[in-house]
């Protein structure tokens, strides 16, 4: 048996300088301030691992992780130069526009642990199918590509593209265009954690990292959660 089973971290693939798996939702990889088990401390107890990049607690889909410290460096440069190809896919509150759109929104550190725009939300500018803002304070710049897949009932499941890593990017940017994620505490007002502890919403940040690709490698793929075909 698989040590991350315990995790319900499935096994996407392994050889001899990669694991790749399927994180679970509402785990975190490394352990968090409430000291609830993680991810990290599970893998730890094999042969050692070696860190290169993270999801949020709350998203589910592809990690990897590196075995020696040559594919850790190797994955970790890929990774801080945008040769990763990564898609997400999002259930968000809201009616997405049709076709591919682009949000190339600056981000700056918010308060508690939330991040933010590094502009006004009112001066959010659409033009030839890519947002942007006039900066008003420092920030990162953030890239971001989407598409809707399908839409029902007010909600749209989105295809998304992160061109940079930023932290929270995809949830800040969705969330500040008027789409937030559905059971995303931070950035969905709407957020209600009774609402979303609904046999509907399941608890869960509604956030999947559904395929990644880096060099040497085919595309590894975690299949799309049975809760978010709605």
């Amino acid at each position: 048996m698989n040590r991350m089973t315990k995790l319900h971290a499935h096994i996407l693939f392994e050889d001899d300088d990669v694991w790749v798996y399927n994180k679970p939702e509402n785990v975190s990889i490394l352990r968090d301030r409430g000291g609830h088990e993680d991810l990290w401390s599970v893998l730890k107890e094999g042969p050692k691992p070696y860190l290169v990049h993270r999801l949020d607690k709350g998203t589910s889909g592809v990690w990897a992780v590196a075995k020696n410290q040559k594919t850790q460096s190797l994955l970790s440069q890929a990774f801080a130069h945008r040769a990763v190809s990564k898609f997400y896919v999002a259930l968000v509150d809201g009616t997405l526009p049709r076709g591919t759109h682009h949000i190339d929104l600056p981000l700056a550190k918010g308060r508690k642990s939330r991040y933010r725009i590094a502009g006004q939300r009112d001066r959010i500018k659409l033009k030839n199918k890519t947002y942007r803002v006039e900066q008003d304070r420092e920030g990162v710049k953030a890239l971001t590509s989407f598409r809707a897949l399908s839409i029902k009932n007010g909600r749209s499941l989105v295809l998304v593209h992160p061109h940079t890593g930023r932290t929270h990017q995809i949830r800040v940017h969705l969330g500040w265009l008027g789409f937030p994620i559905v059971g995303d505490s931070l950035y969905n007002k709407n957020y209600n954690k009774a609402a979303n502890t609904s046999a509907i919403d399941n608890g869960r940040l509604f956030l999947h990292a559904h395929y990644l690709r880096f060099s040497g490698y085919k595309p590894f793929i975690a299949p799309l959660p049975e809760e978010f075909h709605v």
